[in-house]
C-alpha cells in the first residue's frame, strides 16, 4: 500500500474543502471495506484519505411519515436494516442489507460506500432505484440531489465530481398498498457477489387489484444497475397474474446488457433475469395478499 494521508474533519463543509483540495487524488472513507481492500491491492490510489464518519449529516438514520427515510452516507448496513421502519416499508432494501457480506462487514459497510463504489453488482443500488431514492451530493457548488439511478456511469465510475460527496440518500415513504423485493443469484449461499440480481416494487390499486405502479431494477448483467422499463410499462394498469409476470419477466431481460466472465456467461444471466424478475414481482404478490 502506497502512504497517503489521513483526514477526519467534522463538518460537510470541511470534508468537501479537504477532497476539492486534492484535484481528485482524495478518496472518502465510510466504511473502508471497499476502499481499503482496494488500497492495498493497489487497485486504487489516493493522496488523501478523508474519514466521514465523525459528521453528523453522514451518521443520520432517520424516518419521518411525512417526508420518509434518511440515510446518511455513513450509516452501517446493519443498522438499517435493523430499523423497524426500513423493515415495515422498504423490505427489500433490508434484504439487501442482510446480504452485503458476512455480519461483520454489515456493521461496517455502508449504503453510501455500496453506491459509491459503483460494482455492477452492488446489492443495495437495485432496491434504492425501485424505491426511487434520491442522493444528496454537496460540493464545492453547493448542494444538489438526483436520483440514485443516476449516480453510477460504469463500474467503479460515478457522477460525483472532484471535490463532491455523497451526504446522505432520501428514499419518500411508499405510497399505500406498496410492497418490494430483493432476489440475487450467487455460487454460494453466503459473501458472494451477484452473479444477477433483480428488485421489484408493486403499488397494487385495491379497487381494481391491478398494479398501480412498477418498478424494476437489475443489477450485475450492465455496466450500472438498470431499470427494466419495458416490464414496467407492461405491467402497469394489469392484475398479477401468473402470465402478467412471466410476460414482464421476459420484458426484462431487454434491459440487460450482461457479460461473460468467470461467474458467468452473458445468456446465462440473460435467463437469471428473467427468473429472478419473475420470482420478485411472485414474493410481491405475495406480501400484497399478505397484507389485505
Amino acid at each position: 500500500m502506497e502512504a497517503f494521508a489521513y483526514a477526519a474533519p467534522r463538518t460537510v463543509a470541511e470534508a468537501v474543502e479537504l477532497l476539492a483540495s486534492a484535484n481528485g487524488s482524495a478518496r472518502v472513507l465510510a466504511g473502508g471495506t471497499d476502499l481499503i481492500p482496494q488500497l492495498q491491492e493497489g487497485r486504487r490510489r489516493a493522496s488523501l484519505v478523508v474519514d466521514v464518519k465523525r459528521i453528523p449529516e453522514l451518521c443520520e438514520l432517520r424516518w419521518d411519515p411525512e417526508d420518509g427515510l434518511t440515510i446518511g452516507a455513513a450509516v452501517p448496513c446493519a443498522q438499517v436494516a435493523a430499523l423497524p421502519q426500513v423493515q415495515q416499508h422498504y423490505p427489500a432494501l433490508r434484504t439487501a442489507c442482510t446480504l452485503i457480506g458476512s455480519i461483520m462487514i454489515q456493521n461496517r459497510a455502508s449504503l453510501g460506500g455500496n453506491l459509491c463504489n459503483a460494482a455492477p453488482s452492488a446489492d443495495s443500488v437495485p432496491p434504492l432505484i425501485v424505491h426511487e431514492a434520491e442522493a444528496i451530493i454537496a460540493g464545492p457548488g453547493g448542494t444538489r440531489r438526483l436520483p440514485v439511478e443516476s449516480v453510477c456511469t460504469g463500474p467503479g465510475q460515478t457522477c460525483l465530481a472532484p471535490g463532491e460527496l455523497l451526504v446522505a440518500l432520501r428514499l419518500p415513504v411508499p405510497p399505500p398498498h406498496t410492497v418490494s423485493a430483493y432476489l440475487r443469484f450467487t455460487p454460494r449461499n453466503e459473501m458472494d457477489i451477484a452473479v444477477a440480481g433483480a428488485s421489484a416494487a408493486v403499488t397494487l390499486d385495491p379497487s381494481t387489484g391491478t398494479c398501480a405502479k412498477v418498478r424494476i431494477a437489475l443489477g450485475a448483467v450492465a455496466p450500472t444497475p438498470v431499470r427494466a422499463r419495458a416490464a414496467e410499462e407492461y405491467l402497469t394498469g394489469k392484475p398479477l397474474t401468473d402470465e402478467h409476470l412471466r410476460q414482464a419477466a421476459q420484458l426484462a431481460v431487454e434491459a440487460a446488457r450482461p457479460i461473460s466472465d468467470v461467474r458467468g456467461s452473458a445468456e446465462y444471466r440473460r435467463h437469471l433475469v428473467s427468473v429472478l424478475t419473475r420470482r420478485a414481482l411472485e414474493a410481491a404478490r405475495m406480501r400484497l395478499a399478505a397484507a389485505v
